[in-house]
């Protein structure tokens, strides 16, 4: 047990030496984690005190915002607390701007409750337009959206979004009850607006018609939905928020977005929520920005209030009604919407004063603690993933953080931050800094490996090959930087196979394969990507002259039988289904027998499989010497060669190779294999004696 003192008071940190036992080196650090604890466990406390807990604080959009009550009366809550006076408008009223003020109450809130009709109906009905007129100190008045919005809608060629207010008689159910989290995780990153071969926005009915059944044949387990919070620019992929608590309206309306999970979850598919707590838009008149009339109110005022680099305003995570509001908004999107938990965006930039900029960050862990660490943002992580995991059991937390912060990934008790799983995000940079500067012949087998192993011990890991990072306009996807030269031309399996296309269907199956069993404990793919999407991702914007064309997904190639995508989405569907059979991702990571540089080879051994891969680009290898840790006869399940995913079946499936007791790399026993060049095999010990 471990001790710390909050004012004069003792604080426990319950499991703090388990988290010093796996890392040592954290030790010298040992003050911080507990100072950390002991200001989480005194926020935890003072929520109790004075709200009843986290459970009723993060409920707290049952109250703010706009409701409809049981009696017809229409009650409305605000906090602006550098307003002078607070009024409500709308269709209801004509526009009139003060006719119904809102009634001061303690600590900068209003309230107001409007009476039904004289028929007793509400007097603000289901898709009336409204605005909440905030009276500053100069006197101006201010018309603003509540930050508690539950639909806004931005009407065409305007640049605003109207408040809507949503409530309608019979809202939709779920039918379904939620999945139970997965041993192993294996996300399908998805942005519904791109979600169609047509040059327009998609909709969350075309995602549920016709993209859920693909993630659900390609063996995805979990979505993880982007650009859902409505937010103001298209183009920005969603990263800047107005309103936190609507589902945006450009995809179709909340109902659809419900029916879209509810179908998801009848599949057996968790989703995930691309929450972005990080930063919000500057937008004022439809967003946070200045809602009551100051410069802070949501945010730090002054320098510490604004992301140069991003030009958003940054959350006041010590702020009180800040936490009321960034807690009960994801409480909002797992109860309203059900929503399995989030991957939170730029936690980097939350995490640090600085925010990551101009700091590499090399790995010393003084770079992790020390004043330039917000803790009030890391606080708010740990109530945020404190409250999901402690209300939601099966609920999911995944970290964006290109920082390498200890502790990320462990629970609360220990210290940490209680986050799930982290991204792997050297990985992908390691794949596009391979393929833009290397020769095949000059691949480091040992850099490969070194990058997909080197992750925290006991933090759970989310490798990828690539994601919606790279395949963004002025980046490249693995299958561009593989094979742009031809695949506008040579794709076709009616025109020659050249030496181009060829590398890069089998060099594309090979890097995804190797990540996905080596990189981590879960695995992500970017819509598209599994079938080697022939374009870049580029949303309408001046550049491009309002352009759609690139802001789409072709769907339709994999099912055009002249075409070769089909053969890269086969592998990518049974290397998922193998892992489903298998459960690599949530078995121990892998004992890595040999990174051969001449040879260009790597094995190793995870969930009692045998990978091997042969990167060279021409050199085959026959009896082929692979260490094995059990003894049987094994027996090739998955061969990246196959012809159903565009190889040259220079392998026999039947073939069965029975191990030697002949001790090598370290292992008691040993097996002779063929292996082509740029295959890779997953044998299976089919018969163990």
């Amino acid at each position: 047990m471990d001790d710390d003192m909050a004012g004069s008071k003792e604080v426990l940190v319950p499991e703090l030496h388990k988290l010093l036992e796996q890392d040592p080196y954290l030790k010298s650090f040992k003050m911080d984690f507990k100072r950390r604890y002991a200001l989480f466990d005194q926020r935890l406390k003072n929520i109790e005190g004075c709200e009843g807990g986290l459970e009723k604080f993060s409920r707290s959009y049952q109250s703010f915002g706009i409701h409809t009550l049981p009696n017809g009366d229409i009650y409305c809550k605000e906090w602006a607390p550098g307003a002078e006076a607070v009024f409500l408008t709308g269709e209801f009223n004509n526009w009139n701007p003060t006719s119904h003020p809102y009634i001061k109450l303690d600590f900068g809130k209003w309230e107001i409750n409007i009476p039904p009709k004289e028929d007793n109906s509400p007097t603000i009905h289901h898709g009336s337009k409204l605005k909440v007129v905030i009276k500053s100190k100069s006197g101006e008045l201010l018309y603003r959206i509540s930050p508690w919005a539950k639909y806004v809608v931005q009407e065409e060629k305007r640049v605003v979004y109207d408040w809507i207010h949503w409530e309608p008689a019979q809202p939709y159910k779920h039918k379904h009850e939620r999945p139970r989290k997965p041993k192993s995780i294996r996300i399908y990153e998805s942005h519904v607006g791109i979600a169609s071969p047509e040059g327009k926005i998609a909709s969350y009915k075309n995602f549920t018609d016709n993209v859920l059944p693909k993630i659900k044949e390609l063996g995805y387990n979990c979505i993880q939905m982007m650009a859902i919070m409505e937010h103001a620019y298209y183009a920005s992929f969603g990263y800047q928020i107005t309103s936190f608590f609507a589902a945006s309206s450009r995809f179709g309306t909340p109902d659809e977005l419900k029916e879209l999970i509810d179908v998801a979850h009848s599949m057996g598919i968790q989703v995930l929520l691309d929450v972005v707590h990080s930063h919000a838009s500057k937008n004022s008149e439809d967003g946070l920005n200045q809602f009551d009339g100051t410069n802070s109110c949501f945010f730090h005022d002054g320098p510490r209030g604004n992301h140069d680099l991003w030009d958003s305003r940054l959350f006041d995570y010590s702020n009180w009604e800040v936490l009321r509001f960034l807690l009960s908004n994801l409480r909002w999107w797992i109860e309203e919407y059900g929503f399995d938990g989030f991957r939170f965006d730029g936690i980097t930039s939350m995490l640090y004063h600085h925010h990551g900029i101009g700091c590499g960050f090399s790995g010393d862990y003084n770079e992790y603690f020390g004043l330039h660490v917000d803790e009030d943002s890391l606080v708010y992580l740990m109530l945020a993933n404190h409250m999901i995991h402690s209300l939601y059991p099966d609920c999911i937390s995944v970290a964006e953080d290109v920082s390498g912060m200890p502790a990320l990934c462990c629970p609360t008790s220990y210290g940490g931050v209680g986050f799930d799983y982290r991204l792997a995000m050297a990985v992908p940079d390691k794949w596009i800094e391979i393929l833009k500067e290397l020769k095949d012949e000059d691949w480091n087998m040992g850099n490969i490996v070194h990058t997909l192993t080197n992750r925290r011990f006991n933090e759970k890991y989310i490798a990828y090959a690539e994601s919606h990072d790279q395949a963004l306009v002025g980046d490249k996807t693995l299958a561009f930087w593989l094979m742009d030269a031809e695949m506008y031309s040579n794709m076709s399996v009616t025109s020659p196979l050249t030496s181009v296309i060829d590398r890069g269907i089998q060099l594309h199956k090979m890097i995804r394969l190797i990540t996905h069993a080596l990189g981590g404990e879960g695995y992500l793919n970017f819509i598209g990507n599994e079938f080697g999407h022939p374009e870049w991702l580029d949303f309408p914007r001046k550049g491009n002259n309002e352009s759609y064309h690139y802001a789409r997904r072709q769907f339709h190639l994999v099912d055009d039988h002249n075409l070769r995508y089909r053969y890269l989405y086969a592998f990518d569907r049974d290397m998922n289904k193998l892992e489903e059979r298998f459960g690599w991702l949530s078995s121990p990571p892998a004992y890595i027998s040999a990174k051969h540089e001449g040879d260009k080879l790597v094995a190793f051994e995870r969930a009692n499989l045998l990978f091997i891969f042969n990167f060279h680009p021409y050199n085959s290898f026959t009896g082929y010497r692979v260490a094995v840790n059990s003894p049987g006869k094994y027996m090739i399940i998955l061969d990246t060669d196959s012809a159903e995913f565009g190889g040259h079946q220079r392998l026999e499936h039947r073939t069965e190779f029975f191990t030697e007791n002949v001790p090598f790399n370290n292992r008691p026993y040993s097996i002779l294999v063929y292996i082509p060049c740029r295959v890779a095999l997953i044998l299976h010990n089919v018969e163990s004696y």
